[in-house]
C-alpha cells in the first residue's frame, strides 16, 4: 500500500537538514531502486524551486510499504529525524486516484 509521509521542519532547520542531507537522500535512492518510490521532495518555506535563506518548511515522501507500522518505523529512522530538521513526523496511507 502506498503511505505518504509529510516531515515538518523545526524552526531554522537549513544547517541541520544541509548537514543530514547526504544520508536521508541516500535512504530515498534505495526506495527508488526497489521501485517503491512513488515522490519525494521538500517543501519551501517561500513560492521558489531555490528558497535560499528562507529554507524549507518541510518534505513529502510518497511510497508503497508493506504496513503502516513499517512506514511508521522508516520514517522514524530517517537522518533528518535523528538531526533534528523535524519536529514533527505524520505517516498517512494513500489510496492514488490519479493519474
Amino acid at each position: 500500500m502506498l503511505y505518504v509521509i509529510i516531515g515538518t521542519d523545526v524552526e531554522d532547520s537549513i544547517t541541520a537538514r544541509a548537514a543530514a542531507r547526504p544520508a536521508h537522500l541516500e535512504r530515498l535512492h534505495a526506495l527508488k531502486s526497489e521501485g517503491r518510490l512513488i515522490l519525494a521532495g521538500p517543501t519551501p518555506n517561500i513560492d521558489s524551486l531555490d528558497p535560499g535563506p528562507a529554507g524549507m518548511s518541510g518534505s513529502v515522501v510518497v511510497a508503497e510499504f508493506e504496513s503502516l507500522e513499517a512506514a511508521t518505523q522508516w520514517a522514524g529512522d530517517d537522518p533528518y529525524v535523528a538531526a533534528g530538521v523535524y519536529a514533527d513526523v505524520q505517516v498517512r496511507p494513500l489510496v492514488k486516484v490519479l493519474p
